[in-house]
């Protein structure tokens, strides 16, 4: 277990041998449901724990390859937990109540806040994977929180990206692609007070949706009580649309962006949600193939307003 880095691409990389040996759904068996080893019998309605087969660990052991200055290398130090949504073994995040998401609101802005005080952590990833096609082994409703010793490669770009943006603007990035799409109209999928739910113009994923805080805020610890029973109610509503498309629990990889935990200011940085459903059409997967795996350059091949269309016209949650 350890991090190396990548020279071509500045970017750190965690090579974990352990991960290998994770459980693959096993037959009448759920290590997550109440009762299992390390999972009380009752008691909860939503659970953090230690990840039994981590990429990262608070006290690493050493890499098995030494470190030459130019290959380099270092101690896979930081954290990996589950995130149980529920006790119920059957369902989905979307099956549960708006109150009961709000437990996981408040789960995930509770470990941000604890992950983000350990001075070894610096950026504190919130996520999901949901369904066989994104590789999921284990079927009882969980998410994950990955706490890196860095800032992934992709947030970097984004911080790069907003604060240029800021410095030339005195404005927020992320603000005015708000105002944008709620000025055409024609990618928003819905809104309350608090969020608003858009396939962007920019779209990677054919219903790639993307859920944005309407106050500029950095991270899920700046929610309000407000906001967070609007969070609760936009994600159980776009998360009904998805499986109202197709008509089947939908698959999805849902990820949290918000500002680093390395102490540093970050007021040019807006709190969102992004997901990535690997489905195109009924039936029809949605393959990153060379053009976006070998030159990173996404081709999208429909029409993104009349795939932001099919979503809206959907039955959501109202």
């Amino acid at each position: 277990m350890e991090l190396r880095w990548n020279p071509i691409l500045s970017d750190w990389i965690i090579v974990s041998g352990v991960r290998k040996a994770r459980p693959v759904a096993p037959e009448r068996f759920c290590p997550f449901c109440p009762g299992a080893d390390e999972i009380p019998a009752s008691g909860w309605k939503v659970l953090s724990l230690p990840n039994q087969f981590p990429a990262l660990l608070p006290k690493p052991p050493a890499p098995n390859i030494h470190s030459d200055g130019f290959y380099r290398c270092r101690p896979a130090e930081g954290e990996c937990e589950v995130i149980l949504y529920t006790p119920d073994h059957n369902g989905s995040l979307k099956d549960l109540s708006p109150e009961h998401i709000g437990l996981v609101i408040e789960l995930w802005a509770q470990r941000y806040r604890e992950l983000s005080r350990k001075d070894y952590v610096k950026y504190v990833f919130i996520f999901e994977n949901k369904g066989r096609e994104i590789g999921t082994t284990l079927d009882h409703p969980h998410g994950q929180i990955y706490a890196f010793p860095f800032v992934p490669s992709l947030i970097k770009s984004e911080l790069s990206s907003s604060e240029g943006y800021w410095k030339r603007n005195r404005a927020c990035l992320f603000c005015r692609i708000i105002e944008k799409e709620q000025s055409q109209a024609l990618r928003v999928i819905f809104e309350n007070e608090s969020f608003v739910c858009f396939l962007p113009f920019f779209a990677h994923w054919p219903y790639g949706v993307h859920v944005y805080s309407k106050r500029h805020l950095q991270a899920i610890t700046d929610l309000n009580g407000k906001e967070r029973g609007d969070l609760a109610l936009m994600l159980k509503d776009i998360l009904t649309r998805f499986d109202n498309l197709f008509h089947m629990s939908f698959p999805y990889m849902m990820v949290m962006h918000q500002k680093p935990t390395d102490g540093k200011p970050y007021r040019h940085y807006h709190f969102h949600i992004e997901f990535y459903p690997p489905y195109r059409e009924k039936g029809k997967l949605k393959n990153l193939a060379s053009v976006e795996s070998g030159a990173g350059t996404i081709t999208f091949d429909y029409d993104v307003e009349e795939k932001a269309k099919e979503l809206r016209e959907v039955a959501g949650v109202n």
